[in-house]
């Protein structure tokens, strides 16, 4: 009796935590889409206040981003917390800017950029194929991610005062390694009943995939980057 009582249980928390998966993955494909009509507004911004102030430029946005975190968490359990969500994404879009102006003055922009995109969705379903299918439980990660994320950025605050160039690509190659670990333990987090609430999971898996594309397309224009 009590092991059919496991069983039954067992099951039903695993059609939640699928239920859990779906909504995540079908929020996080309406997410992209105000973060590409950010993009595109931001490429047609001028942010020279950005490079003339590199330093109240990062307190400014990172006091924005806070906020809006704190705003989807406050609200994660209405729909509220959805209107939020891609209100971040949006910002985040905007956020692009600087960076996609730099790549498509590239002669190869294009290329990269469509590199990036395909890199990062490639490593993505990789990872989450590993994490859903998997048995292992990559709970481990978690702590190690956390002090390689308070280090790392750590260090793009110290390069914002040295603008060092091989430490900046650095910087990137490591960011590329803790995303993708990130996504591997926010997935089988959700998968293993971890993480109930599919708002706060969206938004976690987001700022993964979003980090990776960023840090994959700097690592890309160093190397390929052509400015004939």
């Amino acid at each position: 009796m009590q092991n059919n009582l496991d069983i039954a249980a067992q099951s039903q928390s695993a059609l939640a935590s699928n239920k859990v998966l779906r909504n995540t993955y079908a929020l996080l494909g309406v997410s992209l889409i105000p973060t590409v009509i950010g993009a595109l507004i931001g490429m047609t911004m001028n942010f020279g206040f950005a490079a003339q102030s590199p330093i109240l430029f990062f307190i400014l946005t990172l006091g924005a981003l806070f906020g809006m975190f704190y705003l989807i968490r406050a609200n994660r359990n209405s729909s509220l917390g959805v209107v939020f969500l891609l209100g971040l994404t949006f910002l985040m879009g905007l956020m692009l800017g600087p960076i996609l102006q730099v790549a498509f003055s590239l002669s190869n922009g294009g290329q990269i950029v469509g590199l990036a995109a395909g890199g990062t969705a490639s490593i993505f379903l990789v990872l989450s194929g590993i994490a859903t299918t998997s048995k292992r439980d990559f709970s481990f990660m978690g702590k190690f991610l956390m002090i390689g994320l308070i280090l790392l950025i750590l260090a793009m605050v110290v390069n914002i005062f040295f603008q060092i160039p091989a430490m900046s690509l650095a910087i990137s190659g490591i960011a590329v390694l803790i995303f993708s670990g990130f996504i591997l333990y926010d997935v089988n987090r959700i998968v293993r009943g971890g993480e109930t609430n599919y708002i706060m999971a969206t938004l976690a898996l987001y700022l993964n995939i979003y980090n990776l594309f960023v840090h994959l397309l700097h690592i890309l224009m160093a190397v390929m980057g052509n400015r004939d």
